[in-house]
């Protein structure tokens, strides 16, 4: 597995390493040893989750918050996503930026966002099949997000705005600066 850093300390990109063949192609897409030694710390994946969504559909920015909040490791099994990460952990370094990552069935990539941040994504190709681990149960209460749109974040989606689908609630979310469920960056958010 690559392993590849990226503009924030502890979002990154994973690259398996695939072996085709005029059979098709295999490929290792979670080892718990392996991805423990890339991100220096031992994780316990508790739920894994898939959705099908159609082009322009847009999902996020969605987080959990307090002693819910969760890592994901996502990816994409068929079709192509642009995904996103926003810290949104008071006090960071690197509070309220973004990282940015192209998913596809093609390029078998995995993002990791870890606890602290906001993650969404859209979708870019005609349909597409995504899956992500998370290392805490969703709760329905924790649920915290930050608008899609926000002007101070200054996230391109790859889509026109007139092609984007949002849900009811997505459309709803304030943005960064009036939120109040943030993180704070001192914590340790790993304490169990």
């Amino acid at each position: 597995m690559k392993v590849i850093e990226t503009a924030i300390p502890g979002v990154l990109i994973l690259e398996p390493k695939v072996f085709g063949d005029e059979r098709g192609y295999f490929l290792e897409s979670w080892n718990k040893r392996d991805f423990e030694a890339a991100i220096g710390r031992e994780i316990r994946f508790v739920q894994d989750n898939e959705s099908k969504s159609r082009y322009g559909v847009l999902r996020g920015l969605h987080f959990q918050t307090g002693s819910h909040s969760q890592s994901k490791l996502v990816r994409v099994v068929s079709g192509r996503v642009l995904d996103v990460a926003v810290d949104i952990r008071k006090g960071s370094p690197w509070f309220g930026r973004h990282v940015c990552c192209e998913l596809s069935g093609e390029n078998h990539r995995q993002f990791f966002i870890p606890r602290g941040f906001a993650h969404g994504f859209s979708v870019l190709s005609e349909e597409t099949v995504f899956q992500y681990k998370c290392d805490r149960l969703y709760a329905p209460e924790a649920e915290g997000a930050i608008a899609w749109n926000d002007p101070a974040l200054g996230i391109d989606w790859g889509l026109p705005e007139a092609d984007i689908i949002l849900s009811e609630k997505d459309k709803h979310h304030l943005p960064l600066s009036q939120s109040s469920d943030l993180f704070d960056y001192s914590a340790n958010l790993y304490a169990e």
